[in-house]
């Protein structure tokens, strides 16, 4: 998420090839209840600039009581929760090299299994244009970097700091190696970065290659739309997940909608889902950095409000399983097939229960369907962009942790607890 402009639209309904559904808007959305939440992140001095944005779970090896939730928060660095969301383990982002550069930023955090015998956790840095490497030992985290670990996208201190640095992160493993899927920030760009092991047990990585996706796209009506973003800036992409089985990343562009590629990034992407502004022209006012929009030729599509955002996936047996998608502008989590063309299966939100609040403007989120503590039929976990009560003026976010068997009866979905281990 970033405080770009935005268009303030009324939810569209168009047919698409994923099927027709009642806005999200609407009172027809179910709502699910968070059990956990994590202690509050406040983004100010006083707080540590920490802003909650993306978590990832690591499954103990034999003992799912002691698995631990890793989290972002920006300049804030990470956070590791245990399930009933105590911290256990803070890790402060770097400082900035010199005066005038930017500082660490964690935005996106994934975990992989079994490199070199150990398990990571991968995060994406966007204030140092890197990737920092953690491995994972009975819940803690240990700092692996290399030392000379380069840059992701850029070749000088000066080109990071203008800002188009790594930014979403999903983590793949294959016959061939271990990798980063990494998003470039202000960019269309997404690019490939293998892991490498290095002298003294240190990880560091290599950017294989690059994939564009569109910038702007001929509308049914023959004319070329661009969404309406700041001045040199390009729709990015954040939210991005890998099908482990499949080699497939799904990687949502926050203003466009869900795409669906190869997760090596060769051959034709697909674009699955648009958000409901799809082809809605704006014009940017510098005065107000806002976009007015135009007129709505209704190309939109009806699941998701800009931005689109986290992605993650939950493993059934046979290849089966769901894809969730945050759809940040309404609050809500779209929930998609993970076999076939994904077609959509609906819609739900989680909201106040129990002394705890709900979620709004959501970026990451992580499911599980394997049990986990008190969680004994898996857990879905969301950031909350706008956690309660307010204090003030501050800015307040934390995540939210709700079992997957309160979502699957909403929808009429399934559980399925030893249909997949995310360590084999």
């Amino acid at each position: 998420m970033r405080p770009l402009p935005r268009l303030s639209l009324a939810a569209l309904m168009f047919t698409l090839a994923a099927g027709v559904a009642v806005p999200a808007s609407g009172s027809t959305v179910p709502t699910v209840h968070p059990d956990v939440e994590t202690p509050a992140l406040y983004d100010d001095e006083a707080g540590g600039n920490s802003n909650g944005d993306d978590p990832a779970i690591w499954v103990h090896p034999s003992d799912s009581d002691k698995s631990v939730v890793v989290t972002t928060a920006k300049e804030g660095g990470l956070n590791v929760y245990d399930l009933a969301g105590h911290q256990l383990q803070h890790i402060a982002a770097p400082a900035a090299p010199g005066p005038d550069d930017e500082p660490g930023r964690f935005n996106n955090v994934d975990v992989t299994y079994g490199f070199g015998g150990r398990d990571l956790a991968i995060v994406s840095d966007r204030g140092r244009d890197t990737l920092r490497v953690y491995s994972i030992s009975n819940g803690h985290l240990t700092d692996v970097t290399d030392p000379a670990a380069p840059f992701v996208f850029n070749t000088t201190q000066g080109q990071v700091n203008d800002g188009e640095t790594a930014y979403g992160l999903g983590a793949w493993k294959d016959s061939t190696g271990t990798y980063a899927l990494v998003s470039r920030r202000h960019t269309t760009s997404v690019g490939l970065v293998k892991l490498l092991a290095k002298p003294g047990g240190k990880v560091g990585y290599q950017l294989v290659r690059t994939l564009d996706l569109p910038a702007s796209f001929t509308l049914p009506n023959g004319q070329q739309w661009t969404p309406c973003l700041e001045p040199d800036e390009l729709p990015q992409v954040e939210g991005m997940v890998v099908d482990q089985n499949r080699d497939v990343l799904y990687a949502a562009q926050e203003d466009v909608g869900i795409w669906r590629l190869r997760a090596d990034l060769t051959g034709a992407p697909v674009l699955l889902d648009r958000v409901r502004e799809y082809g809605v022209p704006g014009t940017y006012d510098p005065a107000t950095e806002e976009c007015t929009p135009g007129a709505d030729p209704g190309y939109g599509g009806n699941h998701l409000t800009a931005d689109a955002e986290g992605l993650t996936i939950y493993y059934r047996e046979d290849g089966k399983g769901y894809l969730l998608a945050s759809s940040q502008g309404d609050n809500t989590f779209a929930v998609y097939r993970r076999e076939g063309s994904n077609s959509y299966l609906g819609q739900f939100r989680v909201g106040a229960d129990n002394g705890i609040d709900g979620v709004e403007v959501s970026d990451g989120s992580t499911v599980l369907n394997v049990p986990l503590g008190d969680f004994d039929e898996g857990v879905f976990i969301a950031h909350d962009g706008v956690n309660t009560p307010a204090e003030g003026d501050r800015e307040i976010t934390n995540f939210k942790f709700t079992k997957w068997e309160d979502i699957a009866d909403e929808l009429d979905l399934d559980v399925d607890t030893d249909g997949w281990d995310p360590r084999d």
